[in-house]
């Protein structure tokens, strides 16, 4: 335990979060022969991991391939009486993909995808309503990298994991 009161990972964690990033589908055994950690000590670390490291166990898609080419980040300065309204709003709409919490101006960066630019202007023109005082859009053109922390080797080395 490091004095934040954060509990750090040893190696053979780091190694197990490092295999799950890269290919969370990989069965315990190929994981095992791969990283020289026993099946059952996989198996352990997971179940523990899962109570208090991951998250969600979840898959990343290629929107364009199901019919969703538009996506945006919007970043959100809000009226300051409707941070709620606002949050309330976007954690509803089923365009959203992701909302964080930001600072530098900002109250939320907000990710959502769409199949055309109909649907984005009247996505933003509800936000706009809801209580956005500024709203800046950023349009994204191709992913360069999703989910790439801690999902490879070279991660570990550089860790020194």
């Amino acid at each position: 335990m490091n004095t934040a009161g954060v509990v750090l990972l040893d190696t053979k964690e780091l190694q197990i979060l490092s295999s799950l990033r890269a290919n969370a589908r990989e069965s315990l055994t190929k994981m095992s022969r791969r990283t020289g950690i026993p099946v059952s000590t996989i198996y352990e670390r997971l179940k523990q991991f899962e109570e208090s490291r991951i998250r969600k166990h979840t898959c990343l898609i290629d929107f364009p391939s199901i019919g969703y080419d538009l996506r945006i980040a919007v970043l959100v300065n809000c009226k300051p009486d409707k941070k709620d309204a606002v949050r309330s709003f976007v954690s509803t709409s089923h365009h959203i993909n992701n909302v964080l919490r930001v600072n530098n101006g900002f109250d939320f960066l907000v990710e959502a995808v769409f199949e055309n630019m109909a649907q984005v202007q009247t996505f933003l023109d509800a936000l706009d309503k809801v209580g956005v005082r500024m709203r800046k859009e950023l349009y994204v053109l191709d992913e360069i990298i999703r989910e790439g922390f801690l999902s490879s080797k070279e991660h570990l080395d550089i860790i020194g994991a």
